[in-house]
């Protein structure tokens, strides 16, 4: 008896892993990382491709003319010449120079941000002073703003700040804090043990030293999805940069792409190279994703913001 019982168990659970609502479920997610990742492979094939059997063969699923030429044109190792003889326009994308640029740019707004909107949501989770309550629901209402809305009055500040076609223009809109970030970091530092704190507090430490020793070390999956979130929403901004920073020396990948993509407004655009630098501009926010993916997802769950 108990071994049909066993039977039946086991039968039953089989039948519950082939039900047909898991089946859908299991169905639409692979529809929809195919439609997710059909765009990309679109761009990696078309950089691997040259430009004659591009145009030749634009329906062709694998890259026509497979080559690493536009990668080489782009990283700067071939001469013009070759880049035109390869089908490239000739013109010089100083890839390593807008890299750097955009490192700079993504990772000074990366620390400001993370570290002053830490500040910010502790002082909303632990603080009590006048107003603290409509204070945070004005923060709550600024996530329903527009960042087109407070674009000309930011570039008048910038302007009149003489800080044009400059590393601190570019990062000053967004390195203190933004109203996402403290709302997140708020939501987790509630959920904190008060004991702890409070035991410091009897030991004497101050809420300087609270928040820097006891807090901070035990917030590094909500730090980090907020450094990943911030990351890839500095690393892909293109209007504020393209405003603030048009000179070479300050340009970031993306305006430079742009720009790239503008240098042949009467003939065809030079889509291996372009997309050859594209796939390399996103390859560090994939880097990133990869190494700290599961600490972010696991953060978002446990901070209830879905």
């Amino acid at each position: 008896m108990a071994t049909n019982a066993s039977a039946l168990t086991i039968a039953g659970q089989r039948k519950k892993r082939l039900s047909i609502g898991r089946i859908l479920a299991w169905a639409g997610l692979c529809f929809a990382i195919v439609v997710v990742l059909i765009p990309f492979y679109w761009v990696v094939r078309t950089a691997l491709a040259t430009k004659t059997e591009l145009y030749a063969n634009p329906a062709q699923i694998t890259p026509p003319g497979f080559t690493f030429e536009n990668f080489a044109r782009v990283l700067g190792q071939v001469s013009a010449a070759d880049a035109i003889a390869a089908g490239g326009s000739g013109q010089t994308l100083h890839f390593w120079l807008y890299l750097r640029n955009s490192v700079i740019v993504t990772g000074l707004t990366v620390v400001g941000q993370v570290f002053f909107s830490a500040l910010a949501a502790y002082a909303f989770a632990r603080l009590y002073f006048p107003l603290r309550d409509k204070i945070f629901f004005l923060y709550i209402i600024a996530l329903m703003i527009p960042g087109i809305v407070t674009l000309i009055p930011n570039y008048i500040m910038i302007r009149n700040l003489n800080w044009l076609n400059t590393f601190q223009g570019i990062v000053a809109p967004a390195f203190l804090m933004s109203p996402f970030a403290v709302f997140f970091l708020r939501q987790f530092f509630l959920g904190i043990n008060r004991e702890v704190e409070e035991a410091a507090k009897i030991d004497g430490a101050s809420l300087f030293s609270i928040f820097w020793k006891i807090i901070l070390p035990v917030s590094g999956p909500p730090l980090a999805t907020l450094g990943i979130l911030t990351w890839i929403g500095t690393w892909n901004e293109y209007l504020w940069p393209l405003l603030i920073g048009p000179d070479e020396q300050v340009r970031v990948l993306t305006v430079a792409l742009g720009v790239f993509r503008s240098q042949t407004p009467q003939g065809a655009p030079d889509w291996g190279g372009l997309m050859a630098g594209a796939v390399l501009s996103i390859l560090p926010s994939i880097a990133l994703f990869l190494i700290l993916g599961r600490k972010a997802i696991n953060s978002i769950q446990f901070s209830g913001y879905k």
